[in-house]
């Protein structure tokens, strides 16, 4: 996949696809076949600083860590951001979610995993 901007973090997405965060601002999304989706910055107008940690939950929303504003982000497939995390973060780095609605966000700031409980619909 060429054309990124200091890729980051990767993540699959649904359908066989997959989710790249750039440290340079944004967060593509890509298809199977490796041709580029969208950008997240460009489709839903949201600024990142430094996007980090990427993953996408069972509803296939994709969640996003940003370093810099010490943040994660739920970017569902239709609607608008969601800031599921605004504070107790130092520097967010890798996530994952579990299948019950836990997010597990690796703390580069404080050497250390946290994980946080949501839940978009009922399991």
């Amino acid at each position: 996949v060429p054309n990124l901007q200091g890729p980051h973090y990767i993540s699959p997405a649904p359908y066989g696809g997959f989710v790249v965060s750039e440290e340079c601002g944004d967060v593509k999304v890509f298809t199977s076949s490796c041709k580029l989706l969208c950008s997240l910055s460009s489709k839903y107008g949201h600024q990142f600083g430094n996007p980090a940690g990427v993953c996408v939950d069972m509803d296939g929303s994709i969640l996003v860590a940003d370093e810099q504003h010490r943040t994660v982000h739920l970017f569902p497939e239709h609607g608008a951001p969601i800031c599921l995390v605004s504070t107790g973060l130092r520097r967010p780095a890798g996530m994952a979610c579990s299948s019950f609605g836990h997010l597990f966000v690796a703390d580069a700031g404080e050497n250390c995993i946290k994980v946080f409980k949501y839940c978009m619909r009922p399991p």
